[in-house]
């Protein structure tokens, strides 16, 4: 497992051990946790449960029947 060493002014340090506090675990899982989340390459389970959310939201096939024609586009 690898260690790093992050240099934080101290209200920066302050709001971090705060924030690790009220989820309830140490600075370096809740930092380890922050690097996952930003450097995940998914979607979170929250937005793929979304899917289908708007009952109203017309499905793939009744958007591509309307036969749209694609927008110009500008010369190169």
């Amino acid at each position: 497992m690898g260690q790093i060493t992050i240099y934080l002014d101290d209200e920066s340090e302050r709001s971090l051990r705060s924030a690790a506090e009220s989820a309830g675990i140490p600075v370096s899982r809740w930092v380890a946790n922050l690097i996952r989340e930003k450097t995940s390459t998914q979607w979170p389970d929250s937005v793929r449960e979304m899917a289908g959310a708007w009952s109203d939201f017309p499905d793939p096939e009744t958007l591509r029947a309307r036969g749209s024609d694609d927008t110009g586009r500008e010369e190169l």
